[in-house]
This record gives structure tokens, C-alpha cells and sequence, in this order.
């Protein structure tokens, strides 16, 4: 039991002061609350008599308990005052009635004592404690008209100052737009109003822009909230107010949304107060004007993504004229093409649904796939290339000249590759990539594109979706995409694999399935049990389709040499598929 109301902050369950006025100062909007409301003069030298636990239930209304079933009519969030009259016979139920209104949202109920009620029986007492709903005894003297006069007045004028701030951060979030911020200027404002920390991020949480304490922002980013990759886990964090465990503080997360798009997220931590519902509904605004910025920022963006993709597809086909045109070209761009290079190509694994489409644009998927690896490698070296096209991403990454200056290009490639990726959160697609050989100077990126479209192919074949493969690892696939003469290739076939030729681009009948037979068997260099048991065949089923294949293509079960031809036909077939 403690008197609360008018006393300086404690430890017996009260707020803080700082939470109870209301500042000029910037930081969280203070909201109505039981422990403010016990701050009005009409409820001075009231006294909590138990459920300290809810002083900071928000209280929206107010109203009068002059009835036993009152059950029906409270409203969330309000505070019922009584004088004890339809209580005076039910003491025995005064325990589940506490039960009863924390369940309907009550905020606190208050009692004059001495007219109907001497004291409130145990029960009541304990019940109060146990769902934390403040019992407020109210002195005798003091009118239930004044405290409604009072706790109306404090929640209108709650509400008013809701709009005021609203409006005041909306008037200056479109000021700054209007005289050509973007999302940096956004961001700031946020974080200078809420004196906090705030930064907008992309839908899976990479961080696009931030403003506030750097301090605060170290102990932040290695806290559970962030993927050691640096992004934000949207995942495990949805819109709304949150505090942690391991964090001073709380934090608030509001959508960034235009039309049906979803643009991000804006993300506002305090390391002191606790955000409130209000600050929430004023962030929201924020996230409002921050989409309008993003929106913009990719309407810019997708001009220049295309004046710098067209330049990229024209090197890659080698037509962006002389080396020293292409170098100063590149330059002017930002980019730095006079170093060693490799050439990663990758696209986004669709086989489980048709990707997101926005118009007749390319799908959204492949933006916003394109946008996570311009901000993972622009964060390292803004002068690396990475272009989105139709359905693929292409960087060209720098390599290290020696492996003792830092390690390989597949180290290069793996540390992009897992930062893309994170921890699979946050929507992200998956993807395979491939890679080409390191080449030295800008006229041998046309080969090398080409090199790493048949890797990301091949690889994908090879080894699955999701796929990292390096050009150099091909095997016979590599010699194979060397050769340029493609009709010599389907000679090769066509002689070697007879019928079983069939036509390259298409896989059906009987003719895909005794391919698929002699593979296996070549596979398992002529295991007849184990074939039969990869193929699902019987025993005998198999070795009949073995003498079907020899007389079709010869007897490759005694030839060495037409086991090595076939096996490279195979390759050329599945490379023709790939």
C-alpha cells in the first residue's frame, strides 16, 4: 500500500517524473496513464492500496460504477470510480470482479471507502496484485464530478498535443523534402524530434540511412536485434513498440509502404523512455513521408541503373570501344575497371512461384535483389559495377593481386555472396551465382561474362539450386563451352549417340529415358545392381534396356573408347539443356 498521487518519484512502483511531465525537449510523447492521472489535484492524497504493477495502463476515458453489472458496459482503457454502493453485498465476489474488469481492459478502479464499504476484503487486495489493476482509494471530500472534469481535460489535451506534434513533424518532413532532402534528411528530423536513434531499412532489414548516436548505434548493431551482417532482423521484429532483454530502452517499428508496395521499415529506438502508442501513431507519419522518399530515390534510380546497365551491357559485348574510352567512361560512373576483376552473375531461384510483377516492369523480386547487392558492395567500394538486368545481377569484383594481400577471388566472392545472403530472413529470395576466371583488363570481360552466364547454368545443373560455382570447376563443361563451332558439337552427338540423339532441346519419350539409363550406367561404371536400384528397375528390366541401348549406339559395355565418346555426348546434351 502506498499514497502515490503528488509524490516525488520512488521505488514503490511509481513512474519516473521525467515520464509523468510533459517536455519541450524532444523524446517520447508522455501519455494518460494511471500514474499521471494520480498526478491531477482532484485525486490529491489518493493512494494505490494495490496492483502498483499497472501504473502505466494508458487511460482513454472515464466513468461511474453505480451498478453490479457493470461488467457489460466498461470499455477498454477507462477508469471506474464508485463510492462502493454495488459492492457493499458481494464481498465474497470482489475477487473475480478485479479478474473480471482486467479482462474487459480496465485501466484502475477507485473507491471512496467509509460510506458503503469499510475496507476492501483480501481477496480483492490479492486479485488486484496478481493482473496488476490499480485500486485507488479516493478521500472522502474529494467529487467524482471534479475527477472526470480532470482526467477528460488531460486526455483532450493529450489528443491535442498528439495532432500538434503530428502536424508539426509532418510540416517539417515535407519542408525538407519540398527543398530537396531525401531520406537522410527524413531520418535526421525523426531522430532529432524523438531524441533518439532512427534509420530507415529496406523490407529484409539493410540499413539504408541513420541518424543519431553512434555510441548508442555500436551497442545496437551487435545486440540480438541485428544479424551480424549488419541488417536489421524484420523478421523477428514486426511493426508495433518493443523492448529487449539485453537493451536499455525500447524501440518502435512502423512500415514504409506506398500503394502495395513494401517500401521498408523505420525503425526509432530511445535508450531511456519507453515509447508509447502516441509516439507510434507520430512515427507513422514519418513512415509516410519516408516512402514518399524511397519511392522517389527509385524512380532516380532506375534511370540511372539503366544509362549504367546499357553502358555495362555494351563492355560485356564489346562494343563500349577502346580500353582507354571504356576506362575513362567508367570512371566518369564512379566505377574503377583497371584492376583484376572476376565477373559474378547471379539470378534468383524461381522454381517455387511465379515472382511479384509490377506492371510491365521487371519483377519487383529482381529489384529489390538487385538493390541488396548494390547496398552490400557499395558499402565496402561504391566503385565496384553491379547492374541489374532483366533476370539477372552482374558485379564485377575486385580480386586481390596476390593471395597474400588478402586472399583469393573465392574469398572475395564467398564474403559478398554470405553477406547477401545473411541469415535467410526478412524475405529474401534465394539465388545461385557464378563466376568467371580473374581477368586483367577490360577487353576480356566479354569472355568472361560469357564464362560466368554458363557457370551460373551449368553449376545450377551440377550441383542444385542455390548454387556458388566457379568456372574453373566445370571440368569437361569448361573445355566444352570453349569450343565455339556449335555445329561441330551436334555432329559429335549425332554420330556417337545415333537414335539416341533425339533433339537436344527437347527431353520426352523413350529416348530421354534410355539416355537417362546409359548415364546412370556410366555413372556407376557399369554396376548393373546399382544402377537397377538408382533407376527404380528390376534386375532384369535393366539389362534388357542395355542390350536396347547397345544396339542403338554400340556395344558400350566392351568399348572403352565409345564409353568415353558417349560420356562426352551426354555432357554436350545436358549442356545444350542447361
Amino acid at each position: 500500500m502506498g499514497k502515490v498521487a503528488n509524490d516525488p518519484a520512488s521505488g514503490d512502483g511509481t513512474l519516473p517524473d521525467d515520464r509523468m511531465a510533459r517536455s519541450d525537449q524532444g523524446g517520447p510523447l508522455p501519455a494518460m496513464t494511471v500514474a499521471r492521472m494520480l498526478t491531477l489535484p482532484a485525486l490529491a492524497g489518493a493512494s494505490v492500496v494495490a496492483g502498483l504493477a499497472g501504473l502505466e495502463r494508458p487511460v482513454r476515458r472515464a466513468n461511474v460504477m453505480e451498478v453490479p453489472d457493470i461488467i457489460s458496459w466498461v470499455r477498454p482503457e477507462s477508469v471506474l470510480l464508485t463510492t462502493g454502493y454495488p459492492l457493499r453485498e458481494s464481498g465474497a465476489d470482489l475477487g473475480a470482479l478485479v479478474g473480471a474488469l482486467d479482462q474487459r481492459g480496465v485501466s484502475a478502479l477507485a473507491i471512496k471507502l467509509h460510506r458503503y464499504l469499510d475496507e476492501l476484503p483480501a481477496s480483492m487486495l490479492y486479485q488486484a496484485d496478481r493482473c496488476g489493476l490499480p485500486l485507488v482509494v479516493v478521500p472522502d471530500q474529494v467529487g467524482f464530478d471534479d475527477i472526470l472534469t480532470q482526467v477528460f481535460a488531460g486526455v483532450a489535451s493529450e489528443r491535442a498535443t498528439l495532432l500538434e506534434r503530428r502536424e508539426d513533424l509532418h510540416r517539417q518532413l515535407v519542408n525538407a523534402v519540398l527543398a530537396g532532402g531525401g531520406l537522410d534528411e527524413v531520418v535526421a528530423i525523426v531522430s532529432e524530434l524523438f531524441a533518439g536513434l532512427a534509420m530507415v531499412t529496406t523490407s529484409d532489414g539493410r540499413v539504408l540511412s541513420r541518424a543519431g548516436s553512434s555510441t548508442w548505434w555500436e551497442r545496437l548493431r551487435v545486440s540480438s536485434l541485428f544479424h551480424p551482417s549488419g541488417r536489421f532482423r524484420t523478421e523477428a521484429t514486426g511493426p508495433g513498440l518493443h523492448a529487449v532483454d539485453d537493451l536499455p530502452g525500447s524501440h518502435a517499428v512502423v512500415m514504409v509502404t506506398g500503394g502495395a508496395v513494401d517500401h521498408g521499415r523505420l525503425v526509432l529506438f530511445h535508450d531511456e523512455q519507453r515509447l508509447t502508442g502516441e509516439d507510434l501513431t507520430v512515427l507513422e507519419r514519418a513512415g509516410d513521408v519516408a516512402a514518399i522518399c524511397l519511392a522517389k530515390q527509385l524512380a532516380v534510380s532506375a534511370v540511372e541503373s539503366k544509362y549504367r546497365g546499357d553502358f555495362l551491357r555494351e563492355v560485356l559485348s564489346g562494343r563500349a570501344g577502346e580500353p582507354a574510352e571504356v576506362l575513362a567512361h567508367a570512371q566518369s560512373l564512379g566505377w574503377d575497371l583497371d584492376r583484376p576483376l572476376v565477373v559474378v552473375t547471379a539470378a534468383l531461384e524461381t522454381e517455387n512461384g511465379p515472382p511479384l510483377t509490377r506492371g510491365f516492369q521487371r519483377p519487383l523480386e529482381v529489384e529489390r535483389f538487385s538493390a541488396a547487392w548494390a547496398t552490400v558492395i557499395a558499402g565496402d567500394d561504391p566503385s565496384i559495377p553491379v547492374v541489374g538486368f532483366a533476370s539477372e545481377v552482374v558485379a564485377l569484383l575486385p580480386v586481390p593481386k596476390t593471395e597474400e594481400n588478402g586472399g583469393s577471388e573465392r574469398d572475395v566472392v564467398a564474403g559478398v555472396v554470405a553477406a547477401i545472403r545473411g541469415d535467410g530472413g526478412g524475405g529474401r529470395r534465394r539465388f545461385a551465382a557464378g563466376v568467371s576466371r580473374v581477368v586483367h583488363s577490360v577487353t576480356a570481360l566479354p569472355d568472361a561474362y560469357e564464362q560466368a552466364r554458363k557457370t551460373l547454368r551449368a553449376g545450377r545443373r551440377l550441383h542444385g539450386p542455390e548454387s556458388v560455382a566457379h568456372f574453373d570447376d566445370l571440368g569437361v563443361f569448361r573445355l566444352l563451352s570453349l569450343i565455339e563451332d556449335d555445329a561441330e558439337l551436334d555432329r559429335f552427338v549425332a554420330e556417337t549417340l545415333r537414335e539416341l540423339a533425339g533433339d537436344p532441346a527437347h527431353g520426352a519419350g523413350e529416348v530421354a529415358g534410355l539416355r537417362e539409363t546409359l548415364q546412370v550406367l556410366l555413372n556407376t561404371n557399369l554396376n548393373v545392381a546399382e544402377a537397377a536400384r538408382i533407376l527404380h528397375f528390376h534386375y532384369n528390366t535393366l539389362r534388357y534396356r542395355i542390350g536396347k541401348i547397345e544396339r542403338m549406339v554400340g556395344p558400350f559395355t566392351t568399348d572403352p573408347n565409345l564409353r568415353l565418346d558417349l560420356a562426352l555426348a551426354l555432357r554436350i546434351v545436358a549442356m545444350r539443356n542447361i
